[in-house]
């Protein structure tokens, strides 16, 4: 029997994979939790499907997602990472990732972690939503509003409320599978 799945993912194994897989699990490791910041920056104003075709060439170029490395690149290194095709080539993306990790560690000197930092948003628990078809899901709510002017009041770059929506729904701060995706109630 065939599993219904959101319909933003279907028709392509890779996107159902991560659909299935990652898609709104909740996220508590710090690690993680800035491997989908850097790609959901280096996404905004593309596919997210373009993305995780090019994540694991995005692990290589940026040392496994390892945000205390990334605080200390230069710009010879930002000009190598320009001249990578595996990864997107946006100098205003690259050094925003070079600016998110340094601001990252700060939150973590201030919070402890940034886990508790962002999920002290929403009281460390997932919320969940009742998104019958993906299409009518917000793209921004007022709390993604409201992270995201906290999150460059800290300095971080490329994290509107679109993006940081984006952000809580892959680390599954919200739930947004559709009510009928096999998903739904696992997650």
């Amino acid at each position: 029997m065939e599993k219904h799945r959101c319909g933003w993912c279907l028709g392509d194994p890779l996107y159902e994979t991560y659909h299935d897989e990652e898609w709104g699990v909740p996220v508590y490791d710090d690690a993680k939790l800035f491997e989908f910041l850097i790609l959901e920056t280096f996404q905004a104003g593309l596919s997210w499907i373009t993305i995780l075709r090019k994540r694991e060439n995005f692990r290589n170029a940026f040392d496994n997602f390892d945000y205390k490395t990334i605080s200390q690149y230069n710009d010879d290194k930002v000009e190598a990472l320009l001249q990578d095709a595996g990864i997107i080539r946006n100098r205003l993306k690259v050094k925003a990732t070079i600016t998110n990790a340094q601001a990252f560690m700060k939150v973590q000197d201030e919070f402890g972690s940034f886990s508790k930092y962002i999920w002290g948003f929403v009281d460390g628990q997932p919320l969940t939503n009742k998104i019958d078809h993906y299409k009518t899901a917000p793209a921004t709510t007022p709390l993604s509003d409201t992270i995201s002017k906290d999150l460059k009041k800290r300095g971080f770059k490329f994290v509107g409320s679109t993006v940081v929506y984006a952000h809580m729904q892959a680390t599954g701060m919200v739930n947004d599978h559709e009510t009928k995706c096999f998903r739904y109630n696992e997650v």
